[in-house]
């Protein structure tokens, strides 16, 4: 029987190494002080605050760059002063055309002035019986720049006439040429120019009719030219005792019509000498106006007489209709 060989000795085990040394303890369960709720990191004797050592690098992991290091910024150039007063004059321009706009809007009467800077079209219709007399025909009207050549010019008035229907007051084509459009009132004043060399009927008929209406009577008027046919002429209002004693037809030199279409009104004047001489061959205000026209109506500035006074008594209504003083 062989013999059995003797076991191979076991090598002893290796020395355990040393237990690491426990937390110290704390009065809040264990938690580092004045960190509530913060739990230390799996074996590690230090809990997750500044309270520690820092946190040692791995084996073989690169060190940390702070991003201030590799973080490429633009350089700012200085401000040119050329620039900065470029822009301020751009701003400076911007603001011009629009404070430009905006005022224009104000002046120009049209469709893009504001709804405000028009007159309300049915309070102008009620204007002869809510406004002074005054403010429709001014006791004193100035024409700067009206006469011939832009001389200036200065209008008094000599009396208004009684408010009342258009029947009688008109010749008869004219009176049925307005008709499409009514008549509500008809509202005249008789003027004088500073020398009382000449005289001037004005008048507006305040009519019945919408914008519709009024804007289609313009378009007869323009394209079939009724504002200058002699048939068509205005009336005067002769005034006893003063210097419009004498301004009869007869007298009628120069006249002017002017359908509006943003009021229900139709404005005219009709102008003539004062001493009451009758005149051949009158002339519309536009024919008269023209420079170097020879005609006597032209020659007196007539026609500047009846179309200073015109636009005038037109800028008062509007200007009566739009104001927010206006006696209800």
């Amino acid at each position: 029987m062989a013999a059995t060989p003797p076991p191979a000795p076991v090598a002893p085990p290796p020395p355990s190494a040393p237990a690491p040394p426990s937390a110290p303890a704390s009065p809040n369960g264990g938690r580092a002080p004045g960190v509530a709720g913060t739990a230390g990191a799996p074996g590690s004797p230090w809990p997750w605050t500044s309270h520690g050592p820092p946190p040692q690098p791995r084996p073989g992991a690169l060190p940390e760059t702070p991003t201030e290091i590799t973080t490429r910024l633009r350089p700012i150039r200085d401000r040119h002063p050329a620039r900065t007063a470029g822009a301020v004059v751009c701003v400076v321009l911007g603001l011009g055309l629009i404070g430009g706009a905006v005022t224009g809007s104000w002046l120009v009467d049209d469709s893009a002035a504001s709804p405000a800077s028009r007159p309300l079209y049915t309070d102008a219709r009620t204007l002869w019986h809510s406004v002074p007399v005054d403010a429709l025909f001014p006791r004193t009207i100035k024409g700067d720049g009206a006469g011939p050549g832009g001389a200036d010019r200065v209008w008094t008035r000599v009396a208004v006439a009684p408010d009342g229907p258009c029947t009688g007051a008109f010749d008869p084509l004219l009176l049925k040429a307005l008709r499409p459009v009514g008549c509500v009132r008809l509202l005249r004043a008789t003027y004088t120019d500073a020398t009382t060399s000449s005289v001037t009927t004005v008048g507006m008929v305040v009519t019945e009719a919408d914008r519709d209406a009024m804007t289609a009577l313009r378009k007869r008027f323009s394209e079939e030219g009724l504002d200058e046919r002699v048939d068509l002429m205005p009336r005067t209002y002769a005034v006893p005792g003063t210097v419009a004693a004498g301004f009869g037809d007869r007298q009628r030199a120069s006249w002017t019509i002017s359908v509006l279409t943003d009021a229900p009104v139709v404005v005219f004047a009709v102008s003539g000498f004062a001493d009451g001489r009758p005149v051949a061959e009158a002339q519309p205000a536009a024919e008269a106006m023209v420079p170097g026209d020879t005609s006597a109506p032209a020659q007196a500035g007539l026609g500047h007489e009846a179309k200073g006074i015109a636009d005038r008594v037109e800028r008062a209504l509007r200007k009566s209709a739009t104001s927010p003083e206006r006696p209800e």
